[in-house]
């Protein structure tokens, strides 16, 4: 367990895209990191300046936080899940679903084989006296490959482009991380029916002893949930703003509510506008609604055929509901009533 007092250690991963999607996603939450030399490992976030960034491999990241020399730490779904399956693994998951860093592990075999899924590949295997996988993630596929009843397998542990081993004859198959499929079909490659091992995207993980014994650590962990899940509620939505007339709130709200799409979160928020020139039409009210990105031109046009004038849009940067579930979560963890998930 490391020993920096008052200092939350925070690992993100250090390259490719996983990495850059990070800072762009802690950048979007309000959480710049602040990396002065791109050869530093180091780094900090100045809304946070009790938290240091330690730069990694992404593969690295469980295995540092579960031994507790991180405290926290981002890293993919898929090296968690792969970490999981060793014996000394001591980590626990805060959050499951960033949002980004999308892919799959799949089961890819050359087009020419004559198996569609798990089960022709078995046959397949026992045909030809077994196969060789390639693959970053031994345990998974292991595991994956066990439970179809794929056997006798052989491990080919690789660190490179996996795509091309087929082909030069170093595996018979991959088992490898793909977003869309567009560099497997350029290798010939194809993923089975049932071929996919895991779905992965960017998670934030935590030391669980950290959490229950230091209290920088957890609080560190709440803000960054609160940021995370004000953030991650606000995509795609935007704030509309407008003018209508009316005799009271209520019979605008009657006209807003009457429209499917603007309820907004839970309801319209209607205010009085105070004008130095009252209309014989009726009293002005302002209007804000909650809007999702692609039904926004659709409320516009609905707000205009009920007498709206003056629309205004912006875009929402978060969202804070009441305390987070995930924080909630968190809280009974530390309070030991039940294991967070």
């Amino acid at each position: 367990m490391s020993n920096h007092n008052g200092t939350v250690r925070l690992a993100l991963p250090s390259k490719g895209q996983l990495g850059d999607s990070t800072l762009l996603f802690l950048q979007a939450c309000g959480l710049n990191v602040n990396k002065t030399n791109p050869r530093q490992y180091a780094a900090t976030i100045p809304a946070m300046p009790e938290v240091q960034i330690i730069f990694q491999r992404s593969a690295d990241i469980p295995y540092t936080v579960s031994k507790g020399d991180m405290d926290l730490g981002i890293t993919g779904i898929d090296t968690l899940e792969e970490h999981a399956l060793e014996k000394d693994s001591n980590i626990i998951v805060l959050h499951e679903a960033l949002g980004y860093g999308g892919c799959s592990l799949v089961l890819a075999v050359p087009m020419n084989w004559p198996v569609e899924n798990a089960r022709d590949l078995s046959i397949y295997a026992s045909e030809r006296g077994g196969l060789r996988v390639a693959t970053k993630f031994p345990n998974l596929t292991t595991k994956f490959l066990a439970e179809c009843g794929v056997e006798p397998i052989k491990v080919v542990l690789a660190s490179g482009a996996l795509e091309a081993m087929p082909a030069i004859g170093s595996a018979d198959l991959i088992s490898d991380l793909t977003a869309t499929g567009t560099t497997l079909r350029d290798n010939q490659l194809r993923t089975l029916d049932d071929g996919i091992i895991l779905q992965s995207e960017a998670c934030l993980v935590a030391n669980p002893d950290a959490l229950r014994q230091k209290p920088h650590v957890q609080s560190v962990a709440r803000r960054l949930l609160e940021r995370f899940e004000g953030h991650l509620q606000a995509i795609g939505r935007y704030l509309v703003f407008a003018n209508m007339r009316g005799e009271n709130p209520e019979s605008v709200a009657a006209r807003l509510l009457s429209q499917p799409g603007l309820g907004g979160l839970t309801g319209p928020t209607i205010a009085p506008i105070y004008s130095h020139q009252p209309s014989e039409a009726g009293h002005w009210f302002s209007v804000s609604i909650v809007v999702n990105g692609s039904k926004l031109y659709e409320a516009i046009s609905q707000l205009r055929s009920i007498g709206a004038s003056g629309v205004v849009v912006t875009p929402i940067t978060y969202i804070f509901d009441e305390y987070p579930e995930r924080c909630q979560r968190l809280d009974t963890f530390i309070t030991g009533e039940k294991t967070a998930q």
